[in-house]
């Protein structure tokens, strides 16, 4: 989790049109934010919740302008806010939506179009239906990542939907147990082939990976709908919420990708005695 000293850094004067545009659902609907403000006050917010003084101190603006965008942000449902623990008169803002996505668009020009080009020209000679849809599948992926729409979250929801159903045919009491049933449950549906690495943490390999496997080299992990899975079978299996951290990725010009298991408990307790 970073620091709002981290934060800072990565904010620099000059940075702000460089802010993705950021898309959330509310009860009111979906709600797009282009204000390069507002998605900096969002990151920050999607990271932990913060007070007033803290957002103001992370965009680095002046207490009215931040006020005013905080106000908005409430308004269209995006945020909410609660008292301050220490102090009743002060405010606590937190995300009360969910995030769906975003749009970047300075990613548009560093992706190569040939690796698009590649992918149709291969839906139309594969005659197996798997590898068709696989390599349909991917040519979406592609030409969304080249036009900088990210919907990861909507895809790792669609992986912890998938991890929930499944879990019932691979439950098992027994870690090792599970991992086994995992890893034929993956080869079995052409997700890819995993390899267990270690068992504290959890650590997994993934190789052939049908999610990232043919995508060009974007420079940060991609496996969104894998760590969904991953996520709902070890949530279930220990009974508490945990972190997926993909440390290794096709997408990053990895020769695997890599999934590191903890516990949220456990890795809470780890980020506490780093700070």
């Amino acid at each position: 989790m970073e620091t709002q000293k981290s934060m800072q850094k990565k904010i620099r004067p000059g940075m702000e049109n460089k802010s993705p545009i950021t898309i959330f659902s509310t009860p009111k609907g979906l709600n797009v934010v282009k204000s390069p403000v507002k998605s900096i006050i969002l990151s920050a917010l999607r990271e932990k919740e913060m007070s007033f003084d803290e957002i103001v101190k992370v965009t680095g603006k002046s207490k009215s302008t931040v006020s005013v965008h905080l106000k908005a942000l409430t308004q269209d449902g995006i945020l909410g806010s609660k008292a301050h623990p220490a102090d009743q008169r002060k405010k606590i803002f937190f995300i009360n939506s969910r995030y769906i996505g975003e749009l970047n668009q300075q990613e548009v020009q560093e992706r190569k179009e040939e690796k698009v080009e590649f992918l149709i020209q291969n839906l139309i000679d594969k005659g197996d239906s798997f590898e068709f849809f696989k390599l349909m599948f991917h040519t979406l992926r592609v030409v969304m990542i080249k036009e900088g729409i990210n919907l990861d979250p909507i895809l790792n929801q669609t992986g912890m939907r998938i991890g929930e159903v499944f879990y019932r045919k691979l439950e098992n009491k027994n870690t090792s147990e599970l991992l086994n049933n995992l890893t034929q449950f993956w080869t079995s549906n052409g997700l890819g082939r995993l390899e267990i690495d270690n068992l504290d943490p959890v650590t997994v390999r993934a190789y052939d990976c049908f999610e990232c496997g043919l995508l060009p080299n974007v420079g940060k992990s991609a496996c969104a709908l894998d760590s969904g899975i991953l996520e709902a079978v070890f949530s279930a299996h220990f009974s508490q919420e945990v972190i997926i951290n993909e440390i290794k990725c096709y997408a990053r010009g990895d020769k695997y990708c890599c999934f590191v298991i903890e516990p949220l408990e456990e890795f809470s307790k780890e980020e506490l005695s780093n700070d």
